[in-house]
C-alpha cells in the first residue's frame, strides 16, 4: 500500500512538471528503486524529450548507480544519436558493477561501430576496466589505442596506465610510461609510490622519492609521505626515514594522524621502540589504527608484555576492534606460541577467523614456530582464502624443508581460481633449489615464461638462485647476465652460486663487477664472497675481503663471518692461526665457529687440537650427535679405535642418533631415493651387477678402499662392504644403466661425501666417461675424466 502511495505521488508530481525539464533531474535524484526510474523514463517518452541526450545520460548515470546494467545499457545503444559523454557514462557504470569486460566491450564498440572519437575519459575508464578485468593483453591494447590517439601523455590518462601496469606487477612497464609523461602532478608521483609499495618493490619506491624531492617543482603531500613510509620501513633505512620526517614536519604533513602513524611503523620496523612512545602522545585522540600500529610496534620488537598490556588498554577502553588489531597483536617471532594460542582462541570466539587476514597471520605465525600441524589446519578452515593466505601457507612449506608439500599445494593452488604472483613463484622456486629437482624448477621456468614474470627482479633472481643450486650454474650464469637490472640479492645469489660449486675464482670476478656497478654490497655479499673463498682454498683473497669488509665498508663482522674466516684457514692447513683467530674474536663464539675448526681437525687429522675443540663444544652443545661424529672419525682416521669407540659409545649412552644418509636421483620427472646398501629399488640387482662390474675396473686402475672412517669394531673386509654400498653409489650405478651413454649425470646427497665415495666417484666418471654432478650437504662436485672440480678441497 505504501509503494502504490509513492508511486501515485511520484507520478503525480511527475506530470505536474512536464513542462520543466530541469525538474527531471530532481526526479532522479529523488528516485531510490528501479520502479521509480522506469516511471520517469516513461514521461519523459510521453512528453517528447527522449532524444535529449542530457536526460537519458543522466538516467543512464542513475540506472547504473542502482545496478540497473542491463536496462541502462539497452537505453545507451537504442538510442539514435549517442555522444562519447554517454559512452563514458555506461562504461563507467559497468565497471562499478562488476563488469570490466562488458566496459572493453562497449569501448570496442565506441571505436569500431561509431564515427565518434574516444577523449580522455573514454580512455581512463577503458584502463580501469582492463585493470578491474586482470586483461593484461586488453589493457596493452587500450594503452596502444592511446598513444595512436595522442592520449597517453594526458595526466589523467597517464596515471590509469601507469596504475594498470602495477595492478599487473609489470614495475618495469609503469616507470617507462612514467619516465615518458612530460608532465608530473603530485597524482602521478603518488601512483608511482603506491604501485611501488603494492608491488613489494621498495628499493625502487626509495629512488623515486628521492627523485621527487630533487624535481622541486612538484609539491608532495601527506599522501605521498604515507606511501613511502612502508618502503624505508622494509629497508630500515632510518636515516633516511629521520630526513622524511623532518621534511614532513616543515611542509605540514606531519599534522595528519596517519602519517603518523606511518612513522610509527617505521620506528618500529627500524628496532626505536623508545621513539614510539614519544609518537603515540602526540595524538589528541588516537583511533584504532594507532592503536594496531602501537602494539604491532611493540609486539615485532620483542616487547611481548607491552604489546599485550596496549591491547588490553585498547579493549577496557571500549573502542570497536578490527582484524588488524589481532593480526598486529600477534608475534611476529618464535618462542610465545602460549600467546598465540590464545589469539587464535580470541580470534575465533570472536569472529575475526572470517577475516583474511588473522587466518593468514596465524598461519605465518605457527609456520616460524614450525607448527605445521596447526598453520595448515588454520589455513584449511579458512572460508575466504586470498592469494596472500596460499603465498602465506606455500611460504610455511618452504621455510620448513617441506618442499614436498610446498610443490604440492602449489599444484592444488593452481586449479583453484588463484593465479601465482611473483611472490608465489619465489617461494616455489626456493622449494624446488631445496629439493634439487632440476625437472621440477625448469616446469616452473616454463610458468614464469608463460606469466611473462621474468621482468620481476625477484622471480628472476630466484631462478638464477634455483638453477645454481640444482647443480645448472651456467645457465644461472646466462640468466644473470640477461638480467638488465640487478639488486643486492641478485648480485649475492650469483656470488654465492659460484661458491657453491667451488668457483671461487668466478665469485670474486662477479663480486669486483658488483663493486663497480651501482649496488653497494651488504655483510650478506661479504658473507657470500668469503664461502667462495673458503671452498676454494682463496686464503690471502679471503684475507684481504675481511679486511675490506671492516675497515674501507664500516662493516661489522657477525659470528658467521667469523666462522667463514675459520673455515678459510683452517681447510688450508693454518689450524693455529686459526685457533688464534677465535681467541681474538671481539664477539663470543658460538657452536658452529668451534664446530667449522673441528672440521679441519678432522681433514688434516690433528687429534690433539681436535680433543680440545670438542670439548668446548660438548661444553657449549652436548645434544648435537654431529660434533661425536666428526671427533670419532678423526679417531679413526689417527688409527685410534678405542678413543672412537669411546666417543660413540657416549653418543650412543645419550641417545643421540646420526641422520640417516640418503642419495636422490631424478630420472626424467621421477625421483628414485637410495640409502646404504638398499635392496628395495625394483632393479636391485641390476644395480648391484653393475657395481661389481664397475669395481673390478677400478681395482684394475689401482683402487684401494679408503675405510679408515668407516665403523672401526668390524673387520677390514666388512668396512669394505660398507662404504661399498653407499647411498651414492646405488644412485649413480642406476644413472648407469637407465641413460644414454654420455649424459650427464646428477644426484644429491643429505650428507657430506665420504672419502671413498669421492675417490671412487672420480674413477667412475674417468671408466666411464660421463660427467657426473654431486651435490652434497656442504657443495657440488662436478666430476670428470677422473678429476672433481673441488680438487679435492671440500
Amino acid at each position: 500500500m505504501l509503494l502504490r502511495t509513492v508511486s501515485a505521488a511520484t507520478a503525480e508530481k511527475t506530470i505536474s512538471l512536464i513542462n520543466n525539464k530541469n525538474s527531471f533531474f530532481d526526479l532522479f535524484k529523488a528516485s531510490t528503486s528501479l520502479s521509480h526510474l522506469a516511471q520517469t523514463h516513461t514521461q519523459i517518452i510521453l512528453h517528447g524529450h527522449q532524444n535529449d541526450i542530457q536526460l537519458l545520460t543522466k538516467l543512464t548515470q542513475r540506472l547504473s548507480d542502482l545496478g540497473a546494467i542491463p536496462y541502462a545499457r539497452s537505453l545507451v545503444l537504442s538510442f539514435h544519436k549517442p555522444d562519447v559523454f554517454l559512452f563514458n557514462v555506461l562504461m563507467l557504470g559497468l565497471s562499478k558493477n562488476g563488469s570490466p569486460h562488458s566496459s572493453l566491450s562497449l569501448f570496442s564498440h565506441l571505436r569500431k561501430h561509431t564515427d565518434l572519437k574516444p577523449n580522455s575519459s573514454t580512455y581512463t575508464y577503458a584502463i580501469s576496466a582492463a585493470s578491474g578485468s586482470r586483461d593484461e593483453r586488453a589493457g596493452r591494447a587500450v594503452h596502444g589505442q592511446a598513444v595512436i590517439d595522442g592520449f597517453d601523455s594526458e595526466l589523467h590518462v597517464g596515471s590509469n596506465i601507469v596504475k594498470m601496469y602495477f595492478k599487473f606487477s609489470r614495475g618495469d612497464d609503469a616507470r617507462k610510461v612514467f619516465d615518458r609523461m612530460s608532465e608530473r602532478d603530485v597524482v602521478l608521483w603518488n601512483t608511482m609510490l603506491c604501485g611501488y609499495r603494492e608491488n613489494e618493490m621498495y628499493e625502487e619506491s626509495v629512488k623515486a622519492f628521492r627523485d621527487l624531492i630533487n624535481e622541486s617543482c612538484t609539491r608532495w603531500d601527506a599522501t605521498t609521505v604515507l606511501n613511502i613510509l612502508p618502503a624505508v620501513a622494509e629497508l630500515q633505512e632510518l636515516r633516511f626515514g629521520m630526513l622524511i620526517h623532518s621534511l614532513a614536519t616543515k611542509t605540514g604533513c606531519y599534522s595528519h594522524d596517519f602519517v603518523l602513524t606511518g612513522f610509527i611503523s617505521l620506528y618500529s620496523k627500524c628496532g626505536k621502540v623508545e621513539a614510539l612512545n614519544a609518537l603515540f602522545r602526540e595524538f589528541c585522540a588516537p583511533d584504532v589504527v594507532a592503536y594496531n600500529a602501537m602494539i604491532h610496534g611493540y609486539a615485532s620488537n620483542e616487547e611481548t608484555e607491552l604489546s599485550v598490556s596496549l591491547f588490553r588498554k585498547l579493549v577496557l577502553s571500549g573502542e570497536r576492534l578490527n582484524s588488524s588489531t589481532l593480526v598486529s597483536l600477534i608475534p611476529v617471532s618464535g618462542g610465545h606460541l602460549m600467546l598465540v594460542y590464545a589469539i587464535h582462541g580470541y580470534s575465533l570466539k570472536s569472529g575475526f577467523l572470517s577475516h583474511e587476514s588473522v587466518p593468514t597471520a596465524l598461519t605465518t605465525v605457527y609456520s616460524k614456530m614450525d607448527e605445521m600441524d596447526s598453520a595448515r589446519k588454520v589455513f584449511d578452515e579458512c572460508t575466504h582464502k586470498s592469494l596472500a593466505s596460499w603465498n602465506a601457507m606455500i611460504s610455511g612449506y618452504t621455510q620448513n624443508g617441506l618442499t614436498e608439500d610446498a610443490i604440492s599445494l602449489f599444484r592444488e593452488m593452481q586449479k583453484s581460481e588463484f593465479r601465482p604472483n611473483p611472490i608465489t613463484v619465489t617461494c616455489i622456486l626456493s622449494a624446488c633449489a631445496q629439493l634439487g629437482t632440476l625437472s621440477l624448477g625448469k616446469w616452473v621456468h616454463g610458468l614464469v615464461r608463460s606469466s611473462d614474470f621474468e621482468s620481476s627482479i625477484y622471480v628472476s633472481t630466484a631462478l638464477i638462485g634455483m638453477y645454481a643450486k640444482c647443480g645448472s650454474i651456467e645457465e644461472a650464469r646466462r640468466l644473470f647476465d640477461l638480467m638488465p637490472k640487478k639488486n643486492e640479492v641478485t648480485w649475492n645469489t650469483m656470488i654465492s652460486g659460484y661458491g657453491l660449486h667451488g668457483h671461487g675464482h668466478g665469485a670474486l670476478n662477479i663480486f669486483s663487477e658488483m663493486l663497480s656497478s651501482s649496488v653497494a654490497p651488504s655483510p650478506v655479499t661479504f658473507l657470500c664472497v668469503l664461502y667462495a673463498c673458503s671452498h676454494a682454498g682463496l686464503v690471502k683473497e679471503g684475507d684481504e675481503i675481511f679486511s675490506s669488509m671492516i675497515h674501507r665498508y664500516g662493516f661489522e663482522p657477525t659470528v658467521k663471518h667469523y666462522a667463514c674466516m675459520v673455515d678459510i684457514l683452517g681447510r688450508a692447513g693454518h689450524l693455529q692461526r686459526a685457533l688464534q683467530f677465535i681467541e681474538a674474536m671481539p664477539v663470543e663464539p658460538d657452536p658452529s665457529v668451534w664446530q667449522t675448526l673441528l672440521g679441519a681437525c678432522r681433514i688434516h687429522k690433528d687429534t690433539n687440537l681436535a680433543r680440545t675443540v670438542s670439548e668446548k663444544l660438548f661444553e657449549l652443545d652436548p645434544d648435537n650427535v654431529g660434533y661425536h661424529v666428526l671427533l670419532s672419525n678423526i679417531h679413526s682416521a689417527d688409527r685410534n679405535y678405542p678413543q672412537a669407540a669411546t666417543v660413540r659409545q657416549a653418543a650412543k649412552k645419550r641417545k643421540l642418533a646420526k641422520a640417516p644418509g640418503y642419495t636422490l636421483i631424478e630420472i626424467g620427472e621421477t625421483p628414485h631415493v637410495f640409502t646404504s646398501g638398499d635392496q628395495s629399488h625394483p632393479q636391485a640387482k641390476a644395480i648391484y651387477e653393475k657395481l661389481e662390474e664397475l669395481e673390478g675396473k677400478m681395482r684394475e686402475a689401482g683402487y684401494q678402499p679408503e675405510t679408515e672412517l668407516a665403523l672401526h669394531d668390524v673387520e677390514e673386509e666388512e668396512r669394505e662392504l660398507m662404504v661399498k654400498f653407499h647411498s651414492e653409489r646405488l644412485a649413480i650405478a642406476f644413472g648407469l644403466i637407465v641413460t644414454e651413454p654420455g649424459t650427464e649425470i646428477r644426484i644429491i646427497k643429505n650428507l657430506r661425501v665420504c672419502l671413498d665415495c669421492h675417490a671412487v666417484t672420480k674413477l667412475i666418471s674417468k671408466i666411464t666417461d660421463r660427467v657426473i654432478v654431486v651435490r652434497d650437504a656442504n657443495r657440488f662436485h662436478h666430476f670428470k675424466d677422473g678429476v672433481c672440480s673441488c680438487g679435492d678441497y671440500w
